[in-house]
């Protein structure tokens, strides 16, 4: 195939995810995220791999595109980000605990956990099943009186059913996904900026 084949391809398979995505799930994400602004509560980001970069990117975004001069601002923390916190936790308590073990010191009751994972927990490779400290910390904040927001792709994976609500990028390629994830945080951080701008107090 040549180059202008696999971009005229590329474009076509990211204007059907555009067609097919559900527009409800978007609106029920803005909307938590909205309500949670107007209590005060905090946001927490996580995600591994590539899906760790759009967890920081999206946490820069909450916290600073949707700043409007005398409004309340977002308290937002990714949880992918502390690198030596990180190794420390890993090493001493596991893979599968690396984001419940920062949410036990950090979470409160009506805070919010937004995950991004391609697979959504679903399949598994060399070192077992993907994405099962972001299922486990999305456990924690559910049984501890938070709110939890799922940014996923194929099928949804089993984060599709842990989830308050769960974006879920309906097609099965992992570059795909990932770069939708992107689009979707801008779209959700300037639409809440929007709404910020127009909430009476």
């Amino acid at each position: 195939m040549k180059n202008k084949e696999q971009i005229e391809q590329y474009f076509k398979e990211i204007k059907e995810i555009c067609d097919n995505i559900s527009r409800e799930d978007i609106d029920k994400t803005i909307e938590l995220l909205f309500d949670t602004w107007k209590k005060g509560n905090k946001v927490f980001f996580c995600g591994n791999g590539g899906s760790a970069g759009t967890a920081t990117h999206f946490m820069c975004d909450l916290f600073k595109v949707t700043i409007v001069e005398g409004k309340n601002r977002y308290k937002a923390l990714c949880l992918n980000d502390n690198i030596p916190l990180m190794t420390a936790l890993i090493n001493d308590d596991g893979w599968d605990n690396l984001f419940t073990e920062q949410l036990k010191n950090l979470f409160e009751p009506g805070d919010v956990l937004i995950c991004l994972s391609v697979h959504g927990g679903s399949g598994k490779d060399k070192a077992g099943a993907w994405s099962q400290n972001l299922l486990k910390a999305m456990e924690y904040v559910k049984n501890n009186g938070g709110k939890t927001i799922g940014f996923s792709g194929f099928d949804g994976g089993a984060m599709k059913d842990y989830a308050d609500v769960c974006i879920v990028v309906p097609f099965n390629a992992t570059p795909h996904v990932e770069a939708f994830h992107v689009v979707l945080q801008h779209l959700i951080a300037f639409r809440l900026k929007e709404k910020i701008k127009g909430f009476k107090n």
